[in-house]
């Protein structure tokens, strides 16, 4: 096993606010060539929900490190859709890319064949927030969503204790899951049931909030009315995109959010807003700016040569929340897996600790 340093992906740098679209901008649109008469090298990006402050995270970081990396990146907005992001492959490869990054899709099966056909044209990938469950990712780097998920799923637990004297008596336990065909709500409903599955005496009650305050506050008002003061604790898979929903949900049943002790993982301004306001016990807060600049820099390094981790690796920074992060074989697609770690907020750091991304990033919101 080999340890390296990866101080050079959290260097301190000035981030420019570019106002977001759509239809997004390339980033290198908005920089000089990196040399008269040398040849460009480019990477492609596909993204998912742009606006939201996650993806804004990863947006802004990789486009940060491209331009340090005197990279041009170019970045679309897959839509969530499998055959938009299949179609912006099949443009960069028109345009003869040198790298991807796939950081965000919903069906992640549906999206094999691009990735494949991006490996027989030689062309790296990397990815973040979600692994494509096939062809070749050199590296996915990401927490663990299952163990994340099931750290929240114990916090959730000691919620129940705190309230009960200490047991956990009967009673339901409500689940509010993103889109069903999206890896990440399998693996967190897999950490999260790891966990509840040693309590018989409670019932979990699921409802799909398709990643959006919409639908969660829809199904969390349905099974509050349905199960009443049968329920002892709510858990959102994503409280960043659905915790907002679930909360009004609570206040408009006149109930009080606190007494649900509300957890999950990915927090984003949004989270840290709810739990300021009491609202919720204890978010994940998953990585965002690190995996995004790591992304691009392991491309640049796979396409001129470079030293790359390897399998056993593990990467360290000194304070990092992130770190140690063991560089493991992935078990959705042919490749590495750097599996970076995430505290939770804020029963292990302070909601206000400079490290995470979304304080680091908080002039964007």
């Amino acid at each position: 096993m080999k340890t390296m340093t990866y101080g050079t992906l959290l260097r301190a740098c000035a981030i420019t606010l570019v106002a977001t679209t759509l239809l997004l901008v390339p980033a290198a649109d908005q920089l000089e060539a990196a040399g008269a008469g040398e040849e460009e090298t480019t990477f492609g990006m596909v993204i998912k929900y742009p606006g939201v402050p996650y993806i804004e995270a990863f947006r802004h970081a990789a486009e940060q490190r491209a331009e340090e990396l005197g990279v041009r990146l170019i970045i679309r907005d897959g839509e969530g859709d499998a055959q938009t992001i299949m179609n912006h492959i099949d443009t960069f490869l028109v345009q003869d890319i040198d790298g991807f990054i796939m950081a965000g899709a919903v069906d992640q099966q549906a999206i094999v064949p691009g990735i494949e056909q991006l490996n027989a044209a030689g062309v790296p990938v990397t990815a973040i927030d979600t692994s494509p469950l096939g062809g070749k990712v050199d590296y996915f780097i990401s927490a663990d969503v299952t163990g994340q998920s099931a750290l929240a799923a114990e916090a959730l637990i000691e919620g129940i204790k705190d309230r009960n004297d200490g047991e956990v008596p009967e009673g339901v336990v409500l689940e509010i899951t993103g889109d069903v065909r999206d890896m990440y709500t399998r693996a967190a409903n897999e950490g999260f049931m790891s966990v509840l599955e040693e309590y018989p005496q409670l019932t979990v009650a699921q409802g799909d909030g398709q990643w959006n305050n919409i639908d969660a506050h829809e199904r969390a008002s349905d099974l509050l009315t349905r199960h009443g003061d049968d329920v002892l604790a709510i858990y959102v898979q994503t409280p960043d995109i659905m915790g907002p929903g679930v909360v009004e949900a609570i206040i408009a049943a006149n109930r009080d959010p606190a007494d649900y002790g509300i957890t999950g993982t990915w927090m984003g301004p949004e989270g840290q807003e709810l739990i300021k306001e009491g609202h919720v016990l204890g978010i994940v807060a998953m990585p965002a700016y690190v995996p995004a600049r790591m992304a691009v820099e392991l491309l640049h390094d796979l396409v001129f040569g470079e030293e790359v981790p390897q399998l056993g690796d593990v990467l360290e920074e000194d304070d990092a929340l992130w770190s140690p992060a063991e560089v493991k074989e992935s078990p959705w697609a042919d490749g590495l897996y750097i599996e970076l770690q995430a505290p939770i907020v804020p029963l292990e750091v302070d909601v206000d600790d400079p490290r995470l991304w979304e304080n680091r990033l908080d002039h964007l919101w």
